[in-house]
């Protein structure tokens, strides 16, 4: 009996050989899922198959925080902003929580446009946030060191669904470690806490980095002011802090070009802006854009105007722009948006330039 013909070697596949292109495939699978880049020298070692957050042992639940993933990718890439340049300083205009819904209000929109330059172009690693809703001691600064964090909804007077709103976030301890340790260098005294965030963070977040459409998906670290209405012990804060723009850390300051609650009750339906929003809106544009050498003292002065106390009543939302120059340094400060709209002012300010093209 003649047996079977005998089949070419050459068409025989070898079960080595499929067993390495099937580890191969799913190796990269997970390299993609988790974001990592193909190019790493270690990107089959077994290291690479736990994201970085679980590495740094922060305990992240997964779905609790949508479309985090990315971060990781963000944080192991080259500094998006240039080899050579630091990240700007921006600060916001945060209005109250019913800008999260006034999705055609022109404020809405530029803070939406301010978020995607900062995930497009700036693309940081994590972000150092500082809110007037959160002032810690006369002489101390509080550093949020929880890696979990909720939200503080610390208004009152609204519907009830703006009690439920969430916004995904994490914090890091390495972040608010290098925050306090900045601190320490400059002598300022300073506390490690665990605290969620207000929302003079979360809310204007919600409009900049919206979670679906232009998630920020990088450490948010919140610091408080002093509980003091002192310019310049606010500008040595931001000073401590600017060598953290080395690192690609953003630093982000969030109060109120002009805040007048008090007035709120003759403007409503009446969007025309009171004397003293334009006026005290153009002094702070001046003060900002001034030379980076007399922005200091132009900044102090301010607070002296005639009609500072009528922009501000209490000047916890305009601090945060003396930090935010303290940590500019010698970058100079541009005005991005301004909308002088009753006993407020939306004016959106950045210091320092953003490079025209990503690295990544």
């Amino acid at each position: 009996m003649s047996s079977a013909p005998t089949q070419p070697r050459d068409n025989q596949k070898s079960p080595i050989t499929v067993i390495s292109i099937l580890t191969l495939a799913v190796a990269v699978f997970l390299a993609l899922l988790f974001g990592y880049s193909t190019n790493d020298a270690n990107l089959f070692g077994l290291r690479r198959f736990a994201p970085s957050f679980w590495a740094s042992g922060s305990r992240r639940q997964l779905g609790s925080v949508a479309g985090l993933d990315r971060s990781q990718r963000i944080q192991k890439s080259p500094v998006a902003n240039g080899d050579n340049m630091r990240t700007p300083v921006y600060f916001l205009s945060h209005g109250g929580p019913n800008i999260m819904y006034d999705v055609d209000h022109p404020a809405y929109k530029e803070l939406g446009k301010i978020g995607r330059e900062i995930t497009t172009k700036v693309r940081p690693r994590a972000v150092v946030v500082f809110s007037a809703h959160w002032q810690a001691g006369r002489d101390t600064i509080q550093v949020n060191t929880a890696e979990m964090t909720e939200l503080i909804y610390d208004f009152y007077g609204f519907p009830s669904h703006y009690y439920e709103e969430k916004y995904p976030n994490v914090g890091s301890k390495e972040v608010a470690t290098k925050v306090l340790d900045a601190f320490k260098e400059a002598g300022i005294k300073a506390e490690g806490v665990k605290r969620g965030l207000d929302h003079g963070v979360w809310a204007s977040f919600k409009c900049a980095f919206e979670p679906e459409s232009n998630p920020l998906n990088v450490p948010v670290v919140q610091v408080s002011l002093f509980n003091s209405e002192d310019p310049m012990q606010h500008y040595r804060l931001g000073q401590a802090v600017q060598k953290l723009r080395e690192e690609n850390i953003l630093i982000i300051v969030s109060g109120m070009a002009v805040h007048n609650l008090r007035d709120l009750r003759y403007t409503f339906g009446n969007p025309r802006p009171m004397p003293y929003t334009i006026s005290f809106d153009e002094a702070l544009k001046d003060a900002v854009t001034t030379a980076p050498t007399e922005r200091a003292q132009a900044l102090t002065e301010l607070l002296k105007r005639g009609d500072a106390r009528q922009a501000h009543p209490t000047f916890d939302h305009l601090l945060p722009i003396h930090i935010g120059a303290g940590a500019a340094g010698d970058d100079l400060g541009k005005r991005l948006f301004t909308l002088k709209e009753g006993s407020m002012s939306w004016a959106q300010f950045r210091f320092g330039e953003v490079a025209n093209a990503s690295t990544l």
